[in-house]
This record gives structure tokens, C-alpha cells and sequence, in this order.
């Protein structure tokens, strides 16, 4: 597809503002040194080319199909590629499931035709190819992208020609161009695998709406990403709570947190912005990535310092602290009145040589793992001096170097040096430190150890009989005794519970498990007990327990009338505690989302959560937890004995095991996990679970 020998361009016109006249211009005018073969039954000559009426006629069969003609006719003409042998083909043509139901309904004819005959076909409705080493432009973009090492594909057509013409007021070069359209057939994960192989691609980019399969992505770029940088920015991600869910965890997940999970799994790197996007691919293919969160910023200017020094502890960088020999040298250097501890001020009349020396001795620092140089135009600034300092500094070092020369057109020159070099130059402060920050955490994905799963002896017996009998009764929620059932098959702790379905049981229950109790109603209609005064907790006494029985009964009678009353759920009274909340919503597209964080009721609304796709690693789990912003409470504050972590890390764990061994459980909440004090373990109190149904 990318560097065939032999072309068609089915659709090929000489006619102005044809479709079929740019394709084939661009081809011809990218320096493609293949065989081009315009077919088009209009035509015996386009732009001194041999035309050909159908594929059929071409005096031999070329590898790659480009085909710019009418939705209704491109069956046919692909049926004929096929019989002439050709193996791959980019379906420009527009009409497609884009259009609607009969246009859908088009494309899935043309799947079909296309896999019978073992043609490979990027689009329909795309924007086209190129390839800047074959080289091959068989786009309709008005500009050609400039050589380069960066990849980069993308799901909107019209995003393509924005780009190629932000690339080039950026000096930002390309390896490949790919529209992927309609994904009819050929998809990003098609795609990535294409791109690790091609050796003039250093960096992938990617502008994605939504994956093909999820599974097979995940799988790919955990591949891919370990040997280059594959960079996503990913949009349609708010749309998604659409599907009815009732768990806080469906509730909380979302398209939007799933991705960010399906990205930590595989090592993409997310970009917020369409720009942060390019920035980041300039960023990875001109600088190596830091090997360590220490940045020193060398500025002749006080207050972009200071900003700087924010925005890298925002980020989660760090000021790095130079040694004592590098504040001597400096300190000799530099005038009296600069700064020689980080960040290093150069003052406002600085020279490039005062520059050059601030860097040097900066960058031989051990304790600097990467440079940000700040230069602000004043009066006796030489800019573009400037920029040759940096440039010639940063060329012999092995540590990460981004500029930020600010001032517009007063520092365009010395812009254009720092690119030629390889120096990435940013507007403002806050967009170097954002990027240094991405590329920071690709040098923690690659020293990530691979992952392993930890297997815990259960009962799947156990489960799959509650599962068939909640079938039989054609429910696909199960109720708490039940959710209970499944939890101790896998080896989940649970509080003590009692299920009575009337009074004398709940005495005799209440008697059994000793007071305090917990009351809670017992229905599959009524999910959520609290809400409506289905829960009565410090129960002391029978007095108490009747007292209470008949309060939650009768508010269940009169908030679901017409629900199924199972009886009550007695259960011992826990001690004070911490509490989390554990759940799984299976996302459509990557499987089960696991969620963690700060429990009780009022989850919904602090959504002090943190999420991970399973299967998931011990070490998953500790970062899950180091997210939380309750985090410091697990551990113990203000004199508090710290909270059992290390039970909280195996009950993940084992609900991990527990959805992936059934993928039928469709959500899954614990809510609330009390968590005892260190050495103490934890305690299921409430579950639910809902299977698919």
C-alpha cells in the first residue's frame, strides 16, 4: 500500500476542481518513481499518461488500487480489481456508511467483496496516503506533508489538511500520512502494526474517535509503544454515558475513564489537545525522552522562572538541585546578581556566552535530567546568538532540552535555528513543562516491569450455580445474599450476615450474630436501600431489631409497592473503619473496568475514584490507590493507625479474577469495603452485582 511499484488511479480526470485530477497531480508531483495507470473510460490520455477504460485493460496488474469514483459504481470496480489481481486498494470515494442507511448498507456489501477477494482496503471516505520515503502522495490534500520521523493517522479527513498546514508553518515532518476514513476494513490497529515495521518512523500520532476492537488495540499497542512512541489524542470522549447503568461504578466510568485506563494498560501517551498532540511528536522525534523528573530551567528573566517552577510541580516534575561544584562554576561565571541555584537567572542583559555557560555546566550536572531554557527579547538580547548557544550545548548532550524563546516575531530567527537543530521551541512555559511531563511518562512505561497475575484457588462451581439460578428466576440482578455468595466463593471477606424472612427469623439472627446489628430490606426491585429508609444501623437490642424491622418493611411497601419483599438482611454492627468502594463496569469496547476509591454514599458526588482494565498487577492496584486524593487516610493521619493496605490490594485482586473468569457479570459494586486497621483485614458490608443481559 505504501510503496507499491505499480498504481491505478481509478477515477483519474483532467477535468478542474475533480477530485480525480488532484489525486493523480499530487502523485505525480510527489517524485513517485512507480508505474501510474489513470483509468477513467473518458479518457485515452490524462496529463500525458496512457488511460485506460477499466482495470481489466491495464497491461499489467499494479499492486495498489487508488479509487476516486461514485459510491455505487465502487463494488464493480473493486470485484475487477480483484480479478486482475490486485492486492490493495484506498477507496477515496465518498457515500458510504457516513451517509446513512442505504450508504451503510453499501459498505457492508463492499466488506464483504473486498475479504472474498483478499483485498486490503484503507477507508472508504478518506482523504488518501503518503508516504514521504517511497515517496507517494495519493492524497487531495492542496499541500504535500514534509519529510519527517513522525506517523501519523487520523479518523477526520478534514483534521488532515489542517494539519499538513500547521506542519508546515511548524517545520514538522511526516514518515507517513494516512487518512484510515470509514475503518471499513483496515484500522489504527491494522495501522500501528504497519508503522512499527516502517524503519523511517520513529514516532506515531494518531487523532481517534473510537477503536475497532478494543482488545486487539490494547494487545497491539502494548506491542508497538515499547519500541516507538504512539501518541493518541482521542475525542468523542464525553459521549458515552449514554448506556443505562445503575452502579456507582457504571455511573462513574464512562467512555472518558476508560480510555485513560485502556491507555495506562498499553503505554499510549494521551494527548489533551489537537496541538499538544504535534507538540508531543515534536517533542519525541528531535529529543531524547528524560530519563528522570529533574529539570533545570536556565532564564534571564525572573517571573517566566517562577512559572516554570510551578508548572513543573503541577506536572509532577521537579526543580532539580545542582550540586555544590555547579553553583561554584557558575558563581564564578555569572555576574553577582544572578541566581546559581535552579532555576539558574541569567539576568535580563545576558549574552549567548553567559548562556552557553549557564547550560554547559548545567547539563554536566548529574543531578539534571533534563533543561528548559527560558530567553524573554529585551534590549541587549541577541536571540538568534542565543539559539546557536543552545543549539551547540544541547547537540553534545544526552539529557532533554526544549526552549522557550517567547516574544513572537522578535525571536523568529532564533526559532528557526533551534528547529533546525532539533530543539523543539515552545510559546510559553506551561506547554514545555506539559510535554516534558508526557515524554517523562513514557520513560516510566518502558521501565515499567512486565506485568504478572496473581491466581487465587476459588470456587467457579460456586458461581456459576447462584448465576444459573438467578437465570432460571429470569433476573440478571443479583441480591445482596447472593452477590455475597459469589464474593466468598472467590475469597472475599464478608461482614456476618443473616438472611430472615420474617420477624421470629430476624430475632432468632439477631440473637446469633450478637449486638449491635445492621438491619438492611431484602429485594431484588430496591437497589439502592439507603434511599429509601431500607437500612437501620447500631441496632442494640430485640426491642431495637423489632422496631427496626418494621420501619424499613413498611418504607419498602411504600416506596416500591409493587416489589418483591425477600424478607431482611441482619448483619453484625462492623467497628469503626475506613471506607472504600470496589466495582466494575464492563466497557463495551475494552472489557472490565475496575474502579477503586473513597466509598460510602456519598461516592457519586466527591468521585475520589481511580480506574484500571482488568486482568491488573499488584502494582496496578498500589497506583490505583496512590491516586486517591484519601490515599494519606488509608495510611494514617493525625495519629490515626494506618489502614489494613496491603487486604485492600488482594480483594482487588480477587474481584480482578472474579470478572475476568465471568464475563457475563456485567457491573459490580462493594460499597461499602470497611477497612480495618493494619493487620485487621477488610469487610465486604453491601454488594451488588448485575449480570448481562
Amino acid at each position: 500500500m505504501f510503496r507499491p511499484s505499480a498504481l491505478a488511479v481509478i477515477g483519474a480526470s483532467e477535468k478542474q476542481g475533480k477530485v480525480g485530477r488532484v489525486v493523480l497531480e499530487n502523485i505525480l508531483a510527489s517524485g513517485y518513481k512507480g508505474t501510474v495507470f489513470p483509468v477513467n473510460p473518458s479518457y485515452a490520455e490524462v496529463f500525458s499518461l496512457p488511460c485506460f477504460p477499466s482495470v481489466s485493460e491495464l497491461p499489467e496488474a499494479p499492486e495498489l488500487a487508488i479509487v476516486i469514483i461514485p459510491a455505487a459504481a465502487v463494488q464493480g470496480v473493486v470485484e475487477e480489481c480483484g480479478a486482475r489481481g490486485v492486492k490493495a486498494a484506498v477507496i477515496i470515494s465518498a457515500g458510504f456508511k457516513e451517509s446513512g442507511r442505504e450508504g451503510y448498507r453499501r459498505e457492508m456489501e463492499l466488506r464483504q467483496v473486498a475479504e472474498g477477494l483478499g483485498i486490503e482496503v484503507l477507508g472508504p471516505n478518506c482523504l488518501g496516503i503518503a508516504d514521504t520515503s517511497t515517496p507517494l502522495n495519493a492524497t487531495f490534500a492542496t499541500k504535500a506533508p514534509l519529510p519527517g520521523k513522525v506517523a501519523f493517522m487520523s479518523q477526520s479527513g478534514a483534521l488532515c489538511t489542517a494539519v499538513l498546514g500547521w506542519s508546515e508553518e511548524n517545520h514538522l515532518g511526516f514518515s507517513r500520512f494516512i487518512s484510515l476514513g470509514n475503518k471499513m476494513d483496515l484500522n489504527e490497529s491494522d495501522l500501528l502494526v504497519a508503522l512499527e515495521q516502517d524503519a523511517n518512523t520513529s514516532v506515531i500520532a494518531a487523532y481517534l474517535e473510537g477503536v475497532a476492537d478494543g482488545e486487539r488495540f490494547l494487545d497491539v499497542t502494548a506491542r508497538v509503544s515499547r519500541a516507538k512512541p504512539v501518541i493518541i489524542f482521542k475525542a468523542g470522549v464525553t459521549q458515552a454515558g449514554a448506556k443505562a447503568v445503575s452502579s456507582h461504578t457504571g455511573s462513574l466510568a464512562g467512555s472518558e475513564n476508560a480510555y485513560i485506563a485502556a491507555f495506562h494498560k498499553c503505554g499510549a501517551l494521551r494527548a489533551d489537545t489537537v496541538e499538544g498532540l504535534f507538540m508531543l511528536a515534536q517533542g519525541f522525534s528531535s529529543q531524547p525522552p528524560p530519563s528522570g523528573p529533574r529539570v533545570c530551567v536556565v532564564t534571564n528573566a525572573g517571573g517566566p522562572g517562577i512559572i516554570t517552577s510551578d508548572a513543573l510541580e503541577r506536572a509532577g516534575l521537579s526543580l532539580a538541585s545542582l550540586s555544590e561544584e555547579t553553583a561554584k562554576k557558575l558563581r564564578e561565571g555569572l555576574p553577582e546578581a544572578a541566581s546559581v541555584y535552579n532555576p539558574v537567572d541569567v539576568l535580563g542583559d545576558a549574552s549567548a556566552e553567559r548562556y552557553r555557560l549557564a547550560i554547559e555546566h548545567a547539563l554536566a550536572d548529574r543531578g539534571v535530567d533534563s533543561m528548559i531554557v527560558i530567553l524573554t527579547p529585551q534590549a541587549m538580547t541577541k536571540a538568534s546568538d542565543t539559539a546557536r548557544a543552545v543549539a551547540e550545548c544541547a547537540g553534545g548532550a544526552s539529557k532533554t532540552v526544549f526552549a522557550v524563546f517567547m516574544g513572537g516575531q522578535e525571536v523568529k530567527e532564533a526559532e528557526d535555528i533551534l528547529r533546525e537543530a532539533g530543539i523543539p521551541n515552545f510559546s510559553f512555559p506551561e506547554e514545555a513543562v506539559s510535554t516534558l511531563r508526557v515524554m517523562k511518562s513514557y520513560t516510566d512505561f518502558l521501565s515499567r516491569p512486565r506485568q504478572t497475575w496473581v491466581r487465587f484457588d476459588v470456587d467457579k462451581g460456586k458461581v456459576r450455580d447462584v448465576f444459573a439460578r438467578v437465570r432460571e428466576q429470569q433476573r440478571n440482578e443479583l441480591v445482596e445474599v447472593e452477590a455475597r455468595e459469589i464474593l466468598e466463593a472467590y475469597g472475599l471477606p464478608v461482614a456476618r450476615t443473616l438472611m430472615a424472612t420474617n420477624l421470629e427469623e430476624c430475632i432468632k439472627a439477631g440473637r446469633e450474630i450478637g449486638y449491635p446489628v445492621v438491619i438492611k430490606i431484602a429485594s431484588p426491585q430496591i437497589l439502592h436501600k439507603t434511599d429509601v429508609g431500607g437500612v437501620v444501623v447500631g441496632i442494640e437490642n430485640t426491642d431495637k431489631l423489632i422496631s427496626a424491622y418494621e420501619q424499613v418493611t413498611a418504607n419498602a411497601r411504600k416506596f416500591f409497592p409493587r416489589a418483591d419483599i425477600w424478607g431482611v438482611l441482619v448483619q453484625e454492627m462492623l467497628p469503626p473503619s475506613r471506607e472504600l468502594i470496589l466495582g466494575m463496569n464492563r466497557d463495551s469496547q475494552f472489557g472490565p473496568l475496575l474502579m477503586t476509591g473513597l466509598g460510602g454514599v456519598y461516592v457519586e458526588v466527591l468521585k475520589d475514584v481511580s480506574f484500571r482494565l482488568a486482568p491488573v498487577s499488584e502494582e496496578d492496584v498500589m497506583d490505583m490507590l496512590r491516586e486517591l486524593k484519601s490515599y494519606w487516610l488509608l495510611r494514617g493521619t493525625r495519629g490515626e493507625a494506618p489502614a489494613d493496605i496491603d487486604a485492600v490490594i488482594e480483594s482487588v485482586l480477587r474481584i480482578s479474577q472474579l470478572v475476568t473468569d465471568f464475563p457475563e457479570i456485567n457491573e459490580l459494586d462493594i460499597n461499602p469495603l470497611r477497612v480495618l486497621e493494619d493487620g485487621d483485614g477488610c469487610l465486604a458490608a453491601d454488594a451488588r452485582i448485575v449480570l448481562e443481559e
